[in-house]
């Protein structure tokens, strides 16, 4: 909707001064997703059932609120620094050419693997998702080695596997290749 003295064009330069400044301010993308952050991690430590024997000065519910206050404190510091016109600065020795789009296609990729391994793990086994991840993320980051990438994913997949299941005692599930292995 337009007023008399307001004309098309002049809409189309306020638009594209937003899309200037929100441009400039890009950073303020990064302070949002460590607000969100922080609050998730404060909500999740702070609705956390702990046993009353568990109860004392530090508990399982310190380093998570102490986490989400950083990440909230982190998130309004940074937020105050790119308002006030500070600029992340590429390091020196970066091989980005910044004129270029980013590629979705390889952050969609990435994703849609991450989440399939994670809905993988419990009726595979880590062992499946984690191969799976190993082998997609390098596919989708370039890799095209069809004959020797699944056999690389599938053993550092069985090494983590060993090493958290076996050296750290953190339970991961086998899944029903570990019958068989």
């Amino acid at each position: 909707m337009t007023t008399p003295t307001e004309l098309p064009e002049d809409r189309e330069k306020t638009a594209d001064g937003r899309r200037s400044w929100l441009r400039e301010h890009s950073e303020l993308g990064v302070c949002v997703l460590l607000l969100a952050l922080g609050v998730l991690v404060l909500t999740d430590a702070l609705t956390m059932d702990v046993d009353i024997t568990q109860r004392g000065p530090v508990g399982p519910k310190t380093v998570p609120v102490v986490v989400g206050i950083g990440l909230l404190v982190i998130a309004a510091l940074l937020a105050v620094d790119v308002l006030r016109g500070g600029r992340g600065e590429a390091e020196g020795g970066e091989d980005i050419d910044l004129s270029e789009p980013a590629d979705w296609r390889t952050v969609l990729l990435l994703s849609g693997i991450f989440l399939g391994a994670a809905a993988l793990i419990e009726p595979a086994g880590f062992p499946v998702a984690g191969a799976l991840l190993f082998w997609g993320a390098a596919f989708a980051l370039g890799s095209r080695r069809v004959d020797r990438d699944p056999l690389i994913a599938a053993v550092l997949s069985l090494i983590t596997y060993v090493v958290f299941d076996q050296l750290l005692g953190v339970p991961l599930p086998g899944g029903p290749l570990m019958g068989v292995l």
